[in-house]
């Protein structure tokens, strides 16, 4: 929190907009937002298991995640923030590249099954659809192409995050759609003076809670201990009210 005051500061002095990490953006984003929200009884400490988005905040990804940030502020060059995004492009590409390209029966590659104990293949299969398997590896299925296409444009890192997107693209997608959730509940923002004793519907612990804590936007209120679905669906209509 000590590098976003810092980082604030400066943006404060240059008339900016602060820099504001959300829960689904970074590490940092959980940990403001946990300090400002939750009741803490001793020092706090940031593990993974805090975040209810480990999927979205994996080491692979941070520069794709954080880097329009980062150049947005002055922190990443012009430069660096074109190579992630070459590197963005590349990944999209490659997962492109891999539902096109096929492995049949014929070239061995039932074999390499047979050794993961998953079901053979019968008719020629695409990389993408293998690579849902758990058991099966980028690397493994590759020199299986026998040239069907060129993947020498692509690095190491690049193969490795592309095989992570597919093996976890449920369950990536369905923290997608929750942090989607969020960001709506963001827009909704709460004035510094509203006075929630006066909120007919809320219940009296999460008026206290609310008053102690003086969230600044809905979202942030939806994460007070305390403070229930029904409190948040009762201050959302007072919100849409005003």
């Amino acid at each position: 929190q000590g590098f976003v005051a810092g980082v604030n500061a400066y943006l404060k002095l240059k008339g900016k907009k602060p820099l504001v990490l959300e829960r689904n953006e970074s590490y940092i984003g959980v940990l403001i937002d946990d300090l400002i929200t939750k009741e803490l009884i001793e020092p706090y400490r940031m593990y993974t298991s805090r975040s209810e988005y480990r999927l979205l905040l994996r080491p692979d990804n941070a520069d794709i995640r954080l880097s329009g940030k980062g150049n947005s502020i002055g922190l990443i060059s012009e430069e660096q923030y074109s190579k992630v995004k070459t590197k963005k492009e590349r990944i999209e590409k490659l997962i492109k590249l891999l539902h096109t390209v096929t492995i049949g029966p014929k070239t061995g590659i039932n074999e390499l099954l047979n050794l993961y104990n998953t079901s053979q293949i019968e008719t020629p299969t695409s990389l993408y659809k293998l690579l849902k398997r758990p058991q099966v590896r980028i690397f493994d299925l590759v020199k299986y192409v026998n040239g069907q296409t060129d993947l020498s444009g692509f690095n190491y890192k690049d193969f490795d995050q592309a095989e992570i997107n597919i093996k976890y693209k449920g369950y990536i997608e369905r923290e997608q759609a929750g942090a989607k959730r969020l960001e709506n509940l963001e827009h909704f923002k709460i004035n510094k003076d509203t006075d929630f004793f006066r909120i007919k519907g809320l219940t009296f612990e999460s008026q206290e809670k609310l008053s102690l804590k003086r969230p600044e936007t809905l979202g942030q209120a939806s994460r007070i201990a305390g403070v229930s679905p029904a409190d948040i669906s009762v201050l959302m209509v007072h919100l849409k009210q005003k």
